[in-house]
């Protein structure tokens, strides 16, 4: 928006398929690539620098530090005006973390290039993706008591990642005479303990935790490895800055941005909306091509998500192939394991759950608000799709989602059960359930498939 076309550089541009908005230009490059960046800087006049090698295997500051001087010499070459760059925060001293030290490194290459570098130094994002948050999230999902180090208790200044995106937006258009460095926070001055209780308030998790000052940041990268290994590698490497304080020093003037940033809770409760508002709109035809982390025994993840999606083809139309869809449920049942169906049903009555006793309003017409047995109509396009959310009790949120999509002279039906689990019940629930979950997510759809073709038959 606001006439600027926008240049997306992605080592892998199937990821963003789906992601961008039409008109977005992606190209394919490489930080470590001179060439690449060549092409991709050609006719830019700002450019937006946000990433960093904490992922790698090898000297992340040594990578850190070449990338950032291939983008500079780019930047010099194409005549960029303007760099925005996304750094740490945190106090110059000589108990500087690698982490900490490399991301200010990065300034200073930058501001090489010739052109006004707009640093932004932020603490903590709060926000999907952004890693200090997916750790803090995984630790206290997974652990119902907590053996915290010393660390946990040092303050920040976490930034909500909505904010950080009004500044980052703000930056394209303010006024500067030469290169600037911009301290930028939330409102609240909490610590990392601060941060996993209100997340956990807010999940409605009981958890507690138990200082351990002797817990060194060796240990904690140990620990954090067996707790949440899919962060492992990131969280070692700023596991050393979390020993300092990354607290708003040198306060923004009022008139530069117009930014007001909010307090942590609000910024939490943001995160998560945004979140279920960013699956929503997934097509997960395009999300499982590239972005999802995939384990054959218990669906793909997606952030705390897990989703089973499963297609199938059929030759009827796709008005055909939708009727066995709309009239799921009820009398007629789910078209596989109906007696594993009932069960289940019968369990979630004797925990005071709702049951299949529901059944269905009609049984071939739904509108939003519908109960079908325990699930309601969440979201529905007659003939297109239907999302169903599970109002069982169970440990988390449940959802159940049918596509038809037209292909050539029949269609796809796809199929997509997702799962938020909370805490570790909901990741046991899940797990300790996955085979009999795979058994009729697989029964269910090949049951669909077979009712939309005597649909064509008939």
């Amino acid at each position: 928006g606001g006439g600027y076309s926008v240049r997306c550089l992605v080592r892998r541009p199937e990821k963003l398929v789906g992601k961008v908005e039409d008109g977005t230009e992606v190209v394919q490059g490489d930080l470590l690539d001179r060439g690449s960046l060549e092409r991709a800087m050609a006719g830019v006049e700002v450019a937006y620098y946000l990433v960093h090698s904490l992922g790698s295997s090898g000297d992340f500051e040594a990578e850190e530090q070449a990338g950032a001087q291939n983008f500079a010499d780019a930047a010099r070459a194409a005549g960029v005006s303007r760099i925005i760059y996304l750094g740490g925060l945190g106090a110059a001293d000589d108990e500087m973390s690698p982490h900490l030290r490399s991301r200010w490194r990065v300034g200073e290459i930058l501001r090489t290039s010739g052109a006004e570098v707009i640093e932004f130094r932020a603490s903590i994002v709060i926000g999907s993706g952004s890693v200090s948050f997916e750790m803090v999230r995984a630790l206290v999902e997974r652990l119902p008591v907590m053996i915290t180090p010393r660390w946990v208790s040092v303050p920040a200044q976490p930034i909500a990642v909505n904010d950080l995106l009004g500044y980052l937006r703000a930056a394209l258009t303010i006024p500067a005479d030469d290169s600037m460095i911009l301290e930028i926070g939330g409102a609240d001055v909490v610590s990392y303990g601060g941060l996993m209780r209100e997340y956990a308030h807010q999940r409605g998790l009981r958890r507690r935790m138990i200082a351990v000052p002797v817990l060194t940041p060796r240990l904690s990268s140990l620990w954090l490895g067996v707790v949440t290994p899919v962060y492992a590698r990131i969280g070692r490497k700023l596991i050393d800055s979390l020993r300092h304080a990354s607290v708003v020093v040198n306060q923004l003037p009022a008139d530069v941005f117009d930014v007001q940033p909010m307090g942590i809770a609000d910024a939490i409760t943001t995160a998560m909306r945004n979140e279920d508002r960013d699956y929503a709109a997934t097509r997960w035809s395009d999300a499982l091509s590239s972005s999802g982390r995939s384990d054959s025994r218990a669906a793909v993840r997606f952030g705390a998500r897990l989703v089973d999606t499963r297609t199938a083809t059929v030759t009827a139309t796709p008005d055909v192939a939708f009727e066995p869809i709309r009239r799921i449920g009820g009398e007629r049942g789910w078209y596989f394991g109906n007696a594993l169906w009932r069960l289940r049903g019968f369990l979630d009555l004797l925990a005071g759950g709702v049951g299949v006793r529901r059944g269905r309003r009609h049984p071939r017409d739904l509108a939003v608000g519908d109960t079908v047995d325990w699930w309601r109509v969440e979201s529905y396009e007659p003939g297109r799709r239907v999302k169903f959310y599970a109002e069982m009790r169970l440990p988390g949120r449940a959802w159940l989602e049918f596509e038809v999509i037209a292909d050539g002279e029949g269609c796809i039906i796809r199929q997509t059960a997702e799962y938020d689990p909370l805490g570790l019940a909901g990741l046991i629930y899940w797990y300790a359930l996955w085979p009999a979950h795979a058994c009729v997510f697989r029964g269910m759809i090949r049951g669909i498939a077979r009712a939309a073709e005597k649909g064509r038959e008939g």
